[in-house]
């Protein structure tokens, strides 16, 4: 198949921006062409699949003169908040976006479009190729059967379910969104909650929406027993640092821990863009009892050997898609604490049985991702009872590999999911 990814921000940044790269990888491994459309930044130069053809568009230029747009709200690099954009802004990405497609559309001649995040990009993808229904172009192109007529070939979008939080917490584009996603050849969800979120909030028939999973790279992320150290007890966090995600309360957490000081440390591995949040973070590391290191934004090499010099894995979010970095944990043989969110546990149990998993119950949550102030010490206490019980295991009993299958996961098994729905 001709397959054409889009996504407007970054496609090698962020969990999204993985997803979208390694499921390339794996298209491109199993045979089929992949071209792709992001939006980056003036200077960037990512990283993509050997094979990938890729058409940026690009932020902090005339036409788009701001950064590139952020899914959530803190990005781990400099971004546009959604709900900051005013008319001129949304108009300028709506040009900027659709010129591209349209000339990707017309070159590549795709059989099929993946649009990461059911959201803005979607809405103008889906109205580009709605656009072209109604115009001649080259023989060839095999036109396809979809819910506004003759369209040159498909459309599908996948949430990564920032894009539903953005939904649910202001009204920039709505309509126009709204009406983009219920006319979508089809939708990919991470979960099973996700997908009853999905025809939730749209109004849409759950047969179009079918669930995926994620993935994670099998080859690098493998259990390597050698560089687990006996001492100290390492607890390892990778996302971004800031309130959502929890860290503040992690670290609170981890100042609760019944061990000595010199037995235990804390590895923060991720990058922030909001400095008041970060400096917070910083503010409560400094007086916490334990070792807190704060490793920054890792390359990939560096993040393989962060898992396997781990005994733990900490995830105490207060919002999460499917996270992709609590599988590669598994997979590098770290036992794991995750904030017990709607869908996790359960595609976690189901796609990895038997993997060494503690659900700690979150807090109150207001709106999307915020926690109720009052709630966050007995959260804080019920994170640091897990995180207590899964360092005494990996004391007592080091893991010298995953003791699960983890093949179901894989990004080859996520590709071939995605294209035969695309078939």
């Amino acid at each position: 198949m001709r397959i054409l990814c889009i996504s407007a921000q970054k496609p090698d940044s962020t969990g999204s921006g993985v997803y979208l790269a390694e499921t390339v990888r794996s298209m491109i491994a199993q045979g089929h062409e992949v071209a792709v459309i992001a939006g980056i930044d003036r200077d960037d130069a990512p990283q993509l699949p050997a094979g990938a053809e890729f058409f940026p568009v690009r932020f902090r230029m005339d036409a788009l003169p701001f950064p590139v747009c952020g899914m959530s709200d803190v990005m781990p690099y400099e971004a546009t908040r959604y709900r900051d954009m005013t008319p001129d802004m949304v108009d300028a990405f709506r040009s900027a976006f659709a010129q591209r497609i349209r000339e990707v559309l017309l070159a590549f001649k795709p059989d099929a479009v993946i649009c990461h995040h059911l959201y803005l990009v979607c809405s103008v993808a889906t109205e580009v190729l709605d656009e072209l229904a109604g115009e001649n172009w080259s023989p060839g192109w095999v036109r396809s059967d979809s819910p506004s007529g003759k369209r040159p070939c498909s459309i599908w979008g996948i949430s990564h379910s920032t894009d539903l939080r953005q939904l649910r917490n202001h009204t920039l584009e709505h309509h126009r969104i709204f009406d983009a996603v219920r006319r979508l050849d089809g939708i990919m969800a991470l979960h099973e909650a996700q997908k009853a979120e999905i025809v939730e909030l749209f109004s849409i028939d759950p047969a179009i929406v079918r669930v995926v999973g994620t993935g994670y790279s099998a080859h690098e992320f493998a259990p390597r027993p050698a560089l687990r150290a006996a001492n100290p007890l390492r607890v390892l966090y990778v996302g971004k640092l800031c309130r959502a995600k929890g860290v503040e309360s992690l670290v609170r957490a981890f100042n609760l821990l019944p061990f000595d000081p010199e037995t235990v440390e804390l590895c923060l591995v991720g990058g922030y863009s909001d400095q008041e949040q970060y400096d917070r973070i910083v503010e409560v590391a400094n007086s916490c009892r334990f070792p807190v290191l704060f490793h920054g934004r890792v390359s990939q090499d560096d993040l393989v050997l962060a898992y396997n010099m781990s005994h733990v894995f900490v995830l105490p979010s207060f919002f999460e898609g499917l996270p992709l970095v609590t599988v590669e944990a598994l997979a590098s043989g770290c036992r794991a604490v995750v904030t017990e969110l709607p869908g996790v546990r359960p595609w976690l149990e189901t796609s990895l049985p038997g993997a060494p998993v503690a659900f700690v119950a979150p807090p109150t949550i207001v709106g999307t991702d915020t926690p109720v102030e009052e709630d966050l010490p007995a959260f804080e206490q019920r994170l640091a009872d897990a995180l207590a019980d899964q360092l005494r295991e990996a004391a007592k009993h080091p893991l010298h590999g995953t003791g699960f299958d983890t093949t179901a996961v894989s990004w080859d098994s996520l590709a071939a999911r995605m294209v035969n729905l695309l078939h």
